[in-house]
């Protein structure tokens, strides 16, 4: 995973609070052709602490993509998807929401809120890192991202 010559290196940003899920991502993740880093954090008030780079997230990169999980503590995934989306400096940060919901209203309600994409995580391990894969695949080396 080496950078080429003009090659930034792909941020993910990663907001869940299931400690298993973020390492079985970061596990998922670990063999990838593409140079990246994965950050994380468990809840939506420090997401939009990071994202708006708020007391010690000041010096925070922003994310190429952000993978939010919707059940979430102190601040959920819609509330936080809602203010990214309308946010002027951070609507156009590709989010995925990445969750075990498969619940219509949610669905229905994150593409209202202008998600990317909706996503059920699956429990059976291969088909999460085949999931996780394609995320990567898809949304850091196939679609033309807008730069900061």
């Amino acid at each position: 995973m080496s950078l080429e010559e003009g090659e930034k290196l792909k941020l993910i940003f990663l907001v869940e609070d299931n400690k298993a899920d973020v390492r079985l991502i970061e596990e998922a993740l670990k063999n990838s052709v593409i140079p990246h880093e994965i950050v994380s954090v468990r809840n939506g008030v420090e997401a939009m602490a990071y994202l708006r780079k708020e007391g010690e997230y000041a010096e925070a990169q922003r994310p190429d993509l952000i993978l939010l999980d919707l059940n979430l503590p102190r601040k959920d995934g819609r509330e936080v998807l809602a203010e990214i989306k309308a946010d002027p400096n951070l609507k156009r940060i590709p989010v995925v929401v990445l969750t075990t919901s498969k619940n219509e209203d949610d669905i229905f309600h994150s593409y209202d809120l202008h998600v990317n994409c909706y996503i059920t995580k699956s429990r059976n391990l291969t088909q999460l890192f085949e999931i996780v894969k394609g995320i990567e695949e898809f949304w850091l080396k196939t679609v033309t991202l807008p730069l900061d």
